[in-house]
């Protein structure tokens, strides 16, 4: 294949992202110095809803990671899919994605949030489906497209009730929303969208699913970004809604099960992508539990660990496609040996595989310690987060050595390190990890501090360092290592273990699996109950439908029934004209001649005509006397070509559905003109035609002002069914 992007243009997204980057970078003095820029664009003045953006610690520390990384990565994609004719869609899908993001963490109005929010679910839908020819990544796509928007209308939902009870649309004027009596329903249709965005038990399958995704797309969305959007969720929203019983209650055990889950299936995984799709699972389930433990400590903690989490797992994951590229393979048991024929690539793995162990002296370690000081108050908690971390220990020694030490073997008979282009994000990455652990204290006044004054609402307490001196924590580290080396000499021996016993473990998907089931069950049954080929059928459906909402309408809701008195004041007029309706009618129905019939149902339509004159619409009466002559023409011209079928049989069914609905139409009028006139509307259309929209003609300016979408559309259908009798008649005619 050739270049589908000039060499020369499909680096600008890189650059763009890097630009945006340098200009966070730029506001980093002044959020440190606790200033919070702001912007807000009248978006709906009249709702109080405003495009409005705030950049405090939390919004600008992600914002960092989302261009930083981001630009890394878009220059990765561009050498990754170089000879790709799909990588212009790619880059294109990226920064869209990226933009999304960014608005989701600096967003301070509740309805930008949440359209923001949305945003990042349809271009991670797309990205996540990009290989959209295989059966897999379609799949995986819509799988993770159900649960991320099913929690986008749970969002949608909780935001809107939180700006009704705080009496504002802006995150940072909430306020606190504990005490509120609608708080239980918030918190929990908040945590819904924060689960399912970042992939929570029991939403947490979609994440590993959506490997199917290229490299480049998995290390931006599901390490450093998107899936994140959720833990960012909780964080933002801690001030107002945590350090409650119901916050501890679901967000620990959640986070607990997750992280779990994700440390003990990433150690079955011989595919290093798919293990670090799983030990994803284990960082954001570890993420969630500080922020649910809440005390100042664990959301040091949490902060702390977001950023070490994304620099190396990032990174793990652009290395991963760099073994893919250089030895053809990311399957560990297909590589041995690497070491030599791709050095820069192992030296890359092996910086970031010493963070997510967090060895010293890199920025994970610091996080650990952190992580250990923060669970001691709960043995439980402690017990758990050293298992999970042992586990990633194994797993980092499972991605540092067994593809580059052993005997020498690798799909690719002269494998080496690939482009530049794919190596420079990987090796700033991994650079970062240790740079940050060398100077914890950058790392504090740039990034980890901020962040918790935003989310704790306090100064950091302490400072962040490599050495506090002996302790409890440097106790649970050490054997943290020792369990996580035993771990590893027993690898194989575990992960039969768990071959044997997936079998017999009930599945966790399952229950969306037989949601989905159970949906394309009902909307099988409907579909043949209701399409069946006949157009009679598909009216009977809708006019019954009709019917049932109507009548429902006029028994249930607060409606005047019409009284004698709406019938002793019609005229004689009146009586005659709905004489010739209902004789009409009675023509259609018992005639036995298609022609006889479409002639009585011209007279329906003319008694109708002849009301409107009565009551002064001169001009829709014309209307609809056209309409009713273009009616019965084509009907005409159309029966001509039908072939004869004999004489038409009269439907009881269909004449009791039409009657249902007539009558209960007729009913409903009835009611609404005994009911006395609200002038509102009158008033406001006469004050407001020429002034606002410069016309004098009042229906003219309602048809085509202050309705004019509604207009547009009807002439849309009008349009789209016309192409569509042209067509048919064409067809018939061939």
């Amino acid at each position: 294949m050739t270049d589908a992007v000039a060499p020369g243009w499909r680096h600008l997204p890189a650059v763009a992202s890097a630009l945006a980057f340098a200009g966070f970078v730029s506001l980093v003095p002044a959020v440190v110095a606790g200033g919070a820029p702001t912007l807000a664009l009248p978006w709906v003045p009249a709702l109080g809803v405003e495009a409005a953006f705030r950049l405090d610690g939390l919004g600008l520390a992600f914002a960092l990671l989302v261009t930083g990384i981001g630009a890394l990565i878009l220059l990765y994609a561009a050498s990754y899919f170089r000879t790709d004719r799909r990588l212009g869609s790619l880059l294109l899908t990226l920064s869209a994605f990226e933009i999304a993001m960014l608005g989701v963490v600096t967003a301070d109005d509740l309805v930008t949030l949440f359209v923001f929010w949305e945003a990042t679910t349809i271009t991670s839908w797309l990205l996540v489906g990009f290989d959209h020819e295989r059966g897999a990544a379609r799949a995986a796509a819509l799988q993770a497209l159900v649960i991320t928007a099913a929690g986008g209308l749970a969002l949608l939902a909780g935001l809107l009730l939180m700006g009704m009870t705080a009496g504002s649309w802006r995150l940072s004027g909430l306020g606190a929303l504990q005490t509120s009596t609608a708080y239980p329903l918030i918190l929990g249709l908040v945590v819904v969208a924060a689960f399912a965005k970042s992939a929570q038990w029991p939403f947490h399958f979609w994440l590993p699913n959506a490997m199917a995704a290229p490299t480049p797309v998995s290390a931006y969305l599901h390490s450093a970004t998107m899936v994140k959007a959720g833990v960012y969720l909780l964080a933002r929203l801690a001030p107002n809604l945590g350090d409650t019983a119901l916050w501890h209650g679901l967000l620990i055990p959640a986070g607990a099960i997750t992280m779990l889950i994700g440390a003990v299936w990433a150690l079955r995984q011989t595919d290093l992508k798919l293990m670090l799709a799983w030990t994803t699972l284990m960082g954001l389930g570890l993420m969630t539990l500080l922020l649910g433990v809440g005390t100042p400590a664990a959301i040091t903690a949490a902060v702390g660990f977001l950023l070490v989490h994304a620099l190396y797992k990032a990174g793990l994951f652009l290395a991963v496609g760099m073994i893919e590229k250089g030895a053809g393979s990311r399957n560990y048991t297909d590589l041995g040996a690497l070491a030599r024929a791709m050095p820069v690539t192992t030296v890359v793995v092996t910086l970031a595989a010493a963070a997510m162990a967090g060895l010293p002296p890199f920025l994970g370690f610091v996080a650990k310690e952190l992580i250990y000081a923060a669970t001691l108050g709960n043995l439980l908690l402690t017990l758990a987060v050293v298992v999970a971390n042992a586990l990633m220990v194994a797993c980092a020694g499972m991605i540092a050595l067994r593809p580059f030490a052993g005997p020498p073997r690798s799909p690719n008979p002269t494998p080496g390190d690939p482009v530049w282009g794919l190596r420079l994000g990987p090796v700033v990455l991994a650079v970062l990890g240790l740079g940050f652990g060398l100077l914890p204290m950058l790392a504090e006044n740039w990034l980890i501090g901020p962040m918790h004054h935003s989310v704790a609402a306090a100064p950091l307490e302490g400072h962040l360092g490599l050495w506090h001196g002996l302790g409890l924590p440097l106790g649970l580290s050490v054997a943290t290592w020792a369990l996580g080396l035993g771990i590893y000499l027993n690898l194989n021996r575990l992960r039969d273990g768990l071959a044997a016993a997936e079998p017999r473990l009930p599945r966790t998907e399952a229950w969306y699996d037989a949601l989905m089931a159970g949906l394309f069950g009902v909307a099988r049954a409907i579909t043949a109950a209701t399409q069946t080929g006949r157009a009679t059928s598909y009216l009977r459906v809708t006019f019954a439908v009709l019917a049932v909402m109507v009548w429902g309408a006029l028994l249930t809701g607060p409606i005047a029934w019409p009284s004698l008195a709406q019938l002793r004041a019609a005229t004689f007029i009146d009586w005659a004209i709905t004489a010739i309706v209902l004789a009409s009618i009675a023509i259609v129905l018992r005639s036995r001649s298609r022609l006889t019939a479409i002639a009585a149902l011209g007279g329906v339509g003319s008694g109708i005509a002849f009301i409107f004159i009565l009551y002064g619409a001169t001009d829709v009466a014309m209307t609809q006397l056209f309409v009713e002559i273009l009616v019965v023409v084509f009907l005409g011209l159309a029966m001509v070509r039908l072939p004869t079928a004999g004489d038409l049989p009269f439907r009881r069914l269909n004449a009791l559905v039409a009657a249902a609905l007539g009558i209960g139409a007729t009913v409903a009028v009835l009611a609404v003109l005994g009911t006395p006139l609200d002038p509102v509307l009158s008033t406001f259309f006469e004050a407001n035609s020429y002034p606002e929209a410069h016309g004098r003609n009042i229906v003219n300016v309602i048809l085509v002002d202050f309705r004019g979408f509604d207009t547009l559309g009807e002439i849309s259908v009008v349009v789209i069914a016309a192409v569509a009798a042209i067509a048919v008649l064409k067809r018939r005619v061939r």
